[in-house]
């Protein structure tokens, strides 16, 4: 019989998950779908009502045009505001980030620091002025060799080169990179800026083009506001919108990707948390744990050897070639009949008892428990990123060849069967979250059992409801492929119509509420455990010492996952209190 205290955690569990995933057909939910409703086979029925909340976007998506558009209009406004060229305007508005309200409060309030910060001389020198000298032949200052003053070219400032030599300086600093934009004098003590008229009239036409690329792509690598897709081969940018707490944003050309740390979408995942694991799974700190796990130094060279068959006589390769045990790592001479043989080791087993390998033992076993459980999340992330890759590719294909197949055989518009698409879409994003939530449990703390157990609860239920949405997308669907256009399917398709824009809809709901209980750290987990610590406390404070000793045990201190630290050579996370690392031994 279950006593009052089981009851009533099992009823605080129960209220949680209400709280959180019990609203899918709630008045104001997204969707409502009841067994049997054929709303979703009318044609006159309107999309805008009652099915799809409109969120609106925090973010914009910029073609290659858009950005020159605005790049030139932020150009514009500080020409007109400052009364200085386009040249001057880009270099003032780049060395301030693209931030025209910060360019306008600096030069207002110091023009003169500004000029001297980025090069711009206040009046420029002319060289007509010099030429009525009559001086015949000037030298440039770099080559050293004597020209006509109508072959000498100079900045602002008045230090004249040769055209060769500006075009070699210009050139060379082009090649280097955007770098070229800062361009100053090739005079050690000058700092004057070289504005791209000057370039345009002396760099190549190849130099010109690649200067003219650096100069437009500045407008989004140079500024803060806008970043580009990284995703290979896209020319797009996108610009987003600060307020919101969601940095996911999709580019026109489908790839979904953080915008603070320019990864891909990695809901419910913070990027910190992305980036662990990362630097994991690309560094040689799982090959030493599986070192650490799998194999034992030679006594003698100290080089790591595995043993994966045979005897306990080990013999090290060449040059080492040391012999020994592989139980109690000594030397091989020693060993014989007396000491168990080939296939035992008596100075290990009695040295064990009194506990000579202990600490050896400890790490080794820390280790290959430590390795089972990164290839465990591993595994899965890595298997639902493939499943993710494939159900794209069965959407594109959906998109560009099936749809207008399935149009032919169902003979419907192909804005009535959209809800295919849909499905497919959220497939693949549910796949993505899904992928991430590995990387969530790997780093969720094994003390707190609570959130564990709940977070693997909601993960299995993530699971299984993705997998009917895609079993109905995919295998249900395909019955109606193989129909005859002849003798189209209809009552059966506007049943399974009605039943696959469901399911997307109830498993958009049900995700969309996991990454947001998942975002808050399981709150109400928390908050539940805390009810019932209370609740229990209260019923026991009339059974006397014993009871209170009993909830003096269950006030555990909580400790944050951030407070525990990785280890710089293993990454293994360590609890606060230790200044050593229980896996490799390495200090904090």
């Amino acid at each position: 019989m279950e006593s009052e205290e089981d009851m009533h955690d099992a009823n605080d569990w129960e209220s949680v998950g209400e709280d959180l995933y019990s609203d899918y057909g709630e008045e104001g939910s997204e969707v409502y779908v009841e067994e049997g409703d054929d709303f979703f086979c009318n044609s006159n029925f309107d999309d805008s009502k009652d099915v799809m909340v409109v969120r609106e976007k925090p973010f914009t998506v910029l073609s290659e045009d858009d950005i020159r558009q605005r790049q030139e209009e932020d150009i514009s406004k500080t020409v007109a505001i400052l009364s200085i060229s386009k040249a001057e305007a880009f270099i003032l508005l780049r060395h301030f980030k693209w931030d025209e309200n910060r360019v306008n409060d600096e030069w207002f309030a110091n023009e003169v620091a500004v000029r001297r910060a980025i090069g711009l001389l206040e009046n420029r020198v002319e060289i007509p002025k010099l030429m009525e000298l009559s001086i015949d032949h000037l030298t440039c200052g770099i080559c050293f060799e004597t020209y006509p003053p109508n072959m000498m070219s100079a900045a602002a400032c008045g230090h004249r080169f040769c055209g060769a030599c500006w075009q070699g300086y210009i050139g060379t600093s082009i090649s280097n990179g955007p770098g070229c934009l800062t361009l100053r004098c090739p005079d050690p003590s000058c700092s004057a800026a070289i504005l791209q008229d000057m370039i345009n009239f002396l760099a190549t036409d190849e130099d010109k083009e690649k200067y003219a690329r650096f100069y437009f792509r500045s407008y989004v690598e140079d500024g803060r506001k806008i970043k580009w897709c990284p995703a290979p081969g896209c020319d797009f940018a996108v610009e987003y919108y600060k307020g919101s707490a969601n940095y996911d944003v999709s580019c026109s050309c489908s790839f979904s990707f953080c915008w603070n740390c320019t990864e891909e979408a990695h809901r419910p995942v913070d990027c910190s948390t992305v980036a662990k694991w990362i630097l994991k799974n690309s560094a040689e700190s799982e090959n030493m744990n599986w070192i650490l796990a799998n194999s034992k130094p030679c006594p003698k060279c100290k080089r790591p050897i595995e043993k994966n068959q045979g005897c306990m006589h080990m013999t090290c390769t060449p040059p080492c070639k040391f012999e020994f045990c592989w139980l109690c790592l000594g030397v091989w001479s020693e060993h014989g009949e007396r000491t168990g043989g080939f296939y035992a080791c008596n100075r290990y087993e009695s040295a064990k008892k009194e506990g000579v390998y202990d600490e050896a033992e400890r790490r080794r076993e820390m280790a290959k428990n430590c390795l089972e459980r990164y290839t465990h999340y591993y595994e899965r992330w890595a298997s639902n990123q493939t499943s993710r890759q494939k159900a794209f590719a069965d959407l594109q294909s959906m998109r560009n060849e099936k749809i207008a197949k399935l149009r032919e055989i169902i003979k419907e518009e192909e804005s009535q069967l959209s809800f295919v698409i849909d499905a497919w879409s959220q497939i693949v994003e549910c796949r993505r979250v899904l992928k991430w939530t590995y990387a969530y449990g790997y780093y969720l703390p094994d003390h707190e059992l609570a959130r564990k157990h709940f977070f693997e609860y909601l993960q299995g239920e993530a699971e299984s409801g993705l997998e009917r949405l895609h079993q109905c997308a995919e295998k249900e669907l395909q019955v109606f492929f193989d129909a005859l256009p002849d003798s189209p399917p209809t009552k059966e398709f506007c049943a399974f119509k009605t039943k696959l824009a469901g399911l997307t809809a109830v498993t958009r709901t049900y995700f969309e509420n996991l990454v947001q209980a998942l975002e808050n750290g399981l709150e109400d987990v928390s908050s539940a455990s805390q009810v019932a610590g209370s609740s229990t406390s209260k019923s026991q404070s009339t059974k006397g010492k014993a009871g209170k000793n009993k909830a003096a045990k269950l006030a555990v201190p909580q400790i944050s996952p951030d407070d525990y630290w990785a280890c710089d050579r293993c990454t293994f996370n360590n609890h606060p209190s230790a200044k050593r690392c229980e896996m490799c031994s390495h200090h904090q």
